[in-house]
């Protein structure tokens, strides 16, 4: 199978809307992509006009039923008119996906609080302000909802807090903090309203602001010495197991790392 050969049927989520913060580049715009090329209504939310704008386009050019809604998820006012724009323009919402993230290189003793609190916003509370927003459409019988069963968040998170990394002390606190999240909602929100909530830990994704900003070429050589199978991810290989998650063949899964 060619790489960018997908595993599954064209219209395995068709009908469902998702709402994908972080939506318009690298592994969000991707799992954007890949949502509407197998049938879902795609709304995306992000802080920057001109990125969002270009992503629409993109997905509209690959007859994608999308739109972009301007936001901040560090801002509750925003989340909120976000997540009801969605459910106004497409009826409904049956998908969340957390992939807003903040991310530099700095050394602990050099990282301002306000910088630490910066990241801790956008990657940590946010993700919760997102969900908290759209627990009452996502709940089993929720507004809107057509079916019988809640509907599911994803969030995207890392793998930098499972040992230590240099100069990532921010992110990786708040990263442990959404994997932190995703296990609560998926205990409290699976039992008590039928919503999946999974989460996926990247490790290097080539082709991402990320990877383009934070790792230099020489370190890029270097991981992949290291990697098992010699290689970097790729946004493709994120997308499509986000696409198994949220779909009918991801039900039997409470939460994955």
């Amino acid at each position: 199978m060619a790489k960018e050969e997908s595993p599954y049927k064209a219209d395995v989520v068709k009908g469902k809307v998702c709402l994908i913060t972080g939506g318009g580049s690298g592994i969000g715009f991707e799992i954007s992509t890949q949502f509407g090329k197998h049938g879902a209504s795609v709304a995306i939310m992000g802080r920057r006009k001109q990125v969002l704008d270009a992503a629409v386009s993109s997905l509209h050019s690959l007859g994608i039923n999308a739109v972009g809604y301007e936001g901040d998820v560090r801002k509750q006012e925003d989340a909120r008119r976000v997540v009801e724009s969605t459910v106004k323009n497409f009826g409904c919402l049956d998908i969340l996906v957390n992939a807003a993230a903040g991310n530099f290189l700095v050394s602990a003793e050099d990282l301002s609080p306000n910088g630490f609190r910066t990241v801790i916003d956008i990657d940590s509370v946010g993700t919760f302000t997102m969900c908290h927003e759209t627990l009452k459409y996502l709940k089993k019988g929720g507004h809107g909802r057509n079916s019988s069963r809640g509907g599911s968040i994803l969030n995207i998170t890392a793998t930098l807090h499972y040992t230590a990394s240099w100069y990532q002390i921010h992110v990786a606190a708040a990263k442990a903090a959404v994997d932190s999240i995703t296990r609560n909602l998926a205990l409290e929100w699976g039992t008590d309203y039928d919503i999946r909530v999974n989460g996926i830990a990247p490790g290097p994704i080539g082709d991402t602001p990320g990877m383009s900003k934070l790792v230099p070429d020489e370190i890029k050589s270097k991981t992949r010495e290291v990697m098992p199978p010699y290689k970097i991810g790729e946004k493709w290989d994120i997308a499509i197991a986000a696409l198994y998650l949220v779909s009918d063949a991801g039900e039997l899964l409470c939460s994955l790392f």
